[in-house]
């Protein structure tokens, strides 16, 4: 089952920086980029011609794309986006399991050589590699048998999110050439991602690695090879060695509920005045600076987020995703089962959706009506909360849907 939004991709989706400038050079000599929809064999056509003006030998662009058609099943994985509906505890439960973090803890063993190499290298710690590895693939075990060039083509053609998979297209030619990816068997996830951890094109060519000594790059068959191509692409998002991501806390009832969320930071110790305290162990550094994250507002679970959780966020865009692997880290780690509390009842379906058109009518920019509570319509929420005299903690209910 394919658990990762790709609304929702990791945006590293530039090509590499040597073909960068051929990739300028090429829009200036061809003129814009052809547009996307329309005939699928005209539209390869011009994704043929840019591919041979970034550099490619015709005959390398022409045996890539051979072969390649439209696949009716991705965009309809595309366009099923439900599980992300679901609020924090719902899919954090459906995702952790006993089965999960036991498998977890025996590759974290099975591979303790591995993930001592990645901490020393790049500064990630084993759990949150473990977290990424299980939800994305089930430790290996499930890596989707979508071919990968057609994935591709099918979502750059698409004009839904063109922008985001056409560099990945180009990048997989380059992949290609360089022998890793052959695209009549290289199979992953409906939207292009490879290998054990799932890594699009851009972030192999950039980020893949050797990690068990054979001389190639097999994301694939090697979970050596997967763990320290992955360690390396956190590293290059901007991972700080040595420093938390997130942490369970305890918030006062007191607390001024407007300054929660990830658009508010302070430090540490301001939070600690605040009356905000560790449920198990003591908080980050004082100086560190961090969020507190409520994903179900006031009532519900609380969490302090440091810089590495907004790591989190290049790897995936969905908040609850996001939230989800960040603990299912610490609880790899060690940490304790999170306090649920009693949130209030959420919104769902189409009462999100009508909350998130009411909250467009108003001005708010939440990203579309999509149903999904996503970071754009938690701060529209809250604006509106704290505008109405709620309890601004930017989680969406029946009396705020009523009130507006």
């Amino acid at each position: 089952m394919r658990l990762k939004a790709r609304l929702l991709a990791p945006l590293i989706l530039s090509t590499l920086p040597a073909l960068a400038p051929a990739l300028s050079q090429a829009q200036d000599a061809t003129g814009p980029k052809p547009p996307c929809g329309g005939d699928f064999g005209a539209w390869v056509e011009g994704v043929k011609a840019e591919a041979t003006a970034m550099g490619h030998p015709a005959e390398t662009v022409n045996a890539f794309f051979s072969g390649v058609r439209t696949d009716a099943a991705v965009v309809q994985a595309d366009r099923a986006q439900g599980v992300f509906q679901r609020d924090f505890v719902d899919f954090s439960r459906r995702l952790i399991s006993e089965n999960r973090i036991a498998n977890g803890r025996a590759n974290a063993d099975k591979y303790d050589a591995t993930f001592d190499r990645i901490e020393a290298d790049y500064g990630v710690p084993r759990g949150v590699l473990l977290a990424f590895w299980a939800f994305e693939t089930d430790y290996g075990a499930i890596q989707g048998d979508f071919n990968t060039v057609n994935a591709l083509a099918t979502l750059a053609h698409d004009c839904r999110r063109p922008e985001l998979f056409r560099p990945q297209l180009l990048s997989a030619i380059e992949l290609y050439a360089q022998g890793g990816l052959d695209p009549a068997s290289t199979t992953g996830a409906w939207a292009g991602e490879i290998g054990q951890v799932q890594m699009l094109p851009a972030d192999i060519i950039e980020n893949g690695m050797d990690g068990d000594g054979d001389g190639r790059v097999d994301l694939k068959g090697s979970a050596r090879d997967a763990l320290v191509s992955g360690g390396k692409m956190l590293s290059h998002l901007g991972w700080r060695a040595n420093e938390p991501w997130l942490q369970e806390i305890v918030v006062p009832q007191t607390m001024d509920w407007s300054q929660t969320g990830l658009d508010t930071e302070k430090p540490v110790s301001e939070w600690q005045a605040l009356g905000v305290t560790g449920r198990s162990g003591d908080l980050g550094a004082s100086t560190l600076p961090a969020s507190v994250l409520l994903p179900m507002g006031k009532d519900g679970p609380a969490f302090l987020a440091y810089p590495n959780f907004r790591v989190y966020f290049e790897w995936n865009q969905s908040l609850v995703y996001v939230t989800t692997a960040a603990y299912f880290a610490n609880r790899l780690s060690g940490a304790p089962v999170y306090d649920a509390g009693n949130p209030a009842p959420g919104l769902a379906g189409e009462e999100m959706v009508r909350l998130q058109e009411k909250l467009q009518a108003r001005g708010h920019d939440v990203g579309g009506a999509d149903g999904i509570l996503g970071e754009m319509t938690r701060e529209a929420v809250q604006a509106e909360q704290e505008r109405l005299g709620l309890a601004a903690d930017a989680w969406p209910t029946r009396a705020l849907l009523d009130a507006l």
